[in-house]
Order: C-alpha cells, then sequence, then structure tokens
C-alpha cells in the first residue's frame, strides 16, 4: 500500500496525469534544425573536395496540418535548401537524391518535424584529378 501525503499524487495511480494535449510544445528553433540537416547532407555526401566548402543550410518551419488529421496539436514541417559543393565528375543526381533523403530521415527522426521539402542546390563543382591526368583545358 502506498502512503500518499495531503497535496501529492501516488506514481502510478491515474489521478494527476495532464492529457497530452495540455501539456505543452517544444518549438526547436530553426537554426537548430539547420545544423541537424547541414550534418545529416555531410553524411550523406560523404567524402568532399578539400578545397570544398562544407554544406550550408537554410531552413524555413511553418506551421502544417497532415491531410485527416482532426484538430489535436499543431504540425510543423520544415522546408530545407541545402546548398552544396561536390567534386567532379560524379553522380550527381543520385548524390543529390541521397542527401534528399538522409537530410528528411535524420530531421524526421531526431527533431519529429515533418520534411515535405529539401531542395539541394549544387553551387559549384570541383575538378578531380585522376592518376596521369594531363593538366590543361580538356574539350
Amino acid at each position: 500500500m502506498t502512503q500518499v501525503s495531503e497535496g501529492s499524487v501516488a506514481l502510478g495511480s491515474g489521478a494527476g496525469v495532464v492529457p497530452p494535449g495540455e501539456r505543452g510544445a517544444t518549438r526547436i528553433a530553426d537554426r537548430v534544425v539547420a545544423k541537424i540537416a547541414a550534418r545529416a547532407a555531410l553524411e550523406a555526401v560523404g567524402r568532399l573536395p578539400s578545397e570544398a566548402a562544407r554544406p550550408h543550410v537554410t531552413v524555413v518551419v511553418r506551421p502544417h496540418s497532415r491531410l485527416g488529421s482532426s484538430g489535436g496539436t499543431p504540425i510543423e514541417a520544415a522546408h530545407i535548401r541545402v546548398h552544396l559543393e561536390l567534386d567532379y565528375p560524379t553522380d550527381l543526381g543520385s548524390r543529390c537524391h541521397a542527401v534528399r533523403r538522409h537530410v528528411t530521415e535524420r530531421v524526421g527522426a531526431l527533431v519529429g518535424m515533418e520534411v515535405p521539402e529539401v531542395a539541394v542546390q549544387v553551387e559549384r563543382l570541383h575538378l578531380t584529378e585522376a592518376h596521369g591526368a594531363v593538366h590543361g583545358r580538356t574539350r
């Protein structure tokens, strides 16, 4: 038998539990989401050329309503733009797809936001020199 003093609630009892809708919400700053997305983009890209800048990310977090959701707590969605510098030659399409997929998964898992849009913008390509390549212009 659990002894309860006046004004307190015994753990495990149904009394005193606050319903989820009344507990409040945690707000995660846009810059935190941007840092998580930048780290996820770097993980997805893998090796970068030595002279390339680290991925830069801009994030806009907006209120979002899910189709079929009935009221409840508002859902936030992160619209993300990733700016990258990549080595070339490489399969740009597959690398950008990998960045979009990984950023969506990581932000969703770590922050709990929906990510309906990840725009990947390749700012610059860095030509990687193959062994024995001729220096100069190529046609």
